[in-house]
């Protein structure tokens, strides 16, 4: 039996409705709803913080003076978040029988990699630059050739990373990394390395003689469309508690159609609805004014 049948003619109030076991749990559902929508609003707050935060590094560390490697990393697995883009001096010699191969690395849609180039410092610690990006091979079969960096005693000004995590089931092989992740190059060099940070290439002198890699680019200074996004959440959990409260409303205006205060709106919409001009009507009214 519908529920229209069963109250007759008695007029529903809202709360007769509202109260119910059934909408009760639609309103659980609804609060469940919101608040999924809440904790994602914060994420997307969270996460333009996040992004606030390295654009001020940026802004702050980039275009700093030089330091001596040795007066921002004093131990090898030393390093400060906040001293991520700051640019330290290096002075050693290149590896380059240990240079490294790092996949997966697109630059502006083009896929590729970058060279990674162990420095070693006359104290014997090892501190892995990035000297850049290079296209990916047409064949991944292909050895790559890489452009020779300057022999002998080289001065290098490089911007200082973080060393990135490991990617569970990827591995070493045959000179290529699939992240630059210090603790594992310092185990295949077995060399006292730098395990807390590398450094992005910025110059090197004496300049290489070859055509060096390309350099890696500015970080953007966008943060993102992650405040957009924030709001946006907040404004669904705001709409589902609005379209709770249409139902609502939709189903008492159903339920009380059927009383006598009911049917009187009925047949004073349709009167009303009768008493309307049609397009018919107002056509030929046109026409007959013209």
């Amino acid at each position: 039996m519908s529920p229209v049948s069963q109250q007759g003619t008695q007029h529903v109030p809202w709360y007769r409705v509202a109260f119910t076991k059934r909408w009760l749990s639609y309103l659980l559902l609804t609060a469940l709803f919101a608040g999924t929508c809440v904790a994602l609003s914060n994420w997307q707050f969270a996460r333009r913080d996040e992004a606030q935060q390295e654009i001020a590094r940026v802004l702050t560390n980039y275009n700093a003076v030089p330091q001596p490697i040795e007066s921002v990393l004093p131990q090898l697995d030393a390093f400060n978040q906040d001293d991520k883009w700051i640019p330290v001096t290096v002075t050693g010699t290149y590896l380059t029988e240990n240079q490294l191969i790092v996949r997966s690395r697109p630059r502006e849609q083009v896929a590729g990699v970058e060279v990674l180039t162990p420095l070693r410092m006359s104290n014997g610690s090892v501190f892995m630059v990035n000297r850049g990006w290079l296209p990916a091979n047409a064949n991944p079969e292909d050895p790559y050739v890489i452009p020779e960096p300057p022999a002998g005693v080289v001065t290098v000004v490089a911007r200082l990373k973080a060393s990135e995590p490991s990617i569970p089931g990827r591995s070493m092989a045959d000179g290529q990394l699939a992240t630059i992740e210090l603790p594992l190059i310092q185990e295949v060099l077995n060399q006292p390395t730098y395990i807390g940070a590398y450094g992005l290439l910025d110059s090197e002198t004496p300049a290489p003689v070859e055509t060096a890699p390309l350099p890696a680019l500015k970080p953007s200074l966008d943060e993102g469309a992650h405040l957009s996004y924030a709001f946006q959440w907040i404004m669904f959990g705001i709409l589902a508690f609005i379209g709770l409260g249409w139902a609502v409303r939709n189903e008492m205006r159903i339920r009380n159609s059927e009383t006598e205060a009911g049917q009187a709106k009925l047949a004073e919409k349709a009167r009303k609805r009768k008493t309307r001009p049609t397009e018919e009507d107002i056509e030929d009214a046109i026409l007959d004014s013209q």
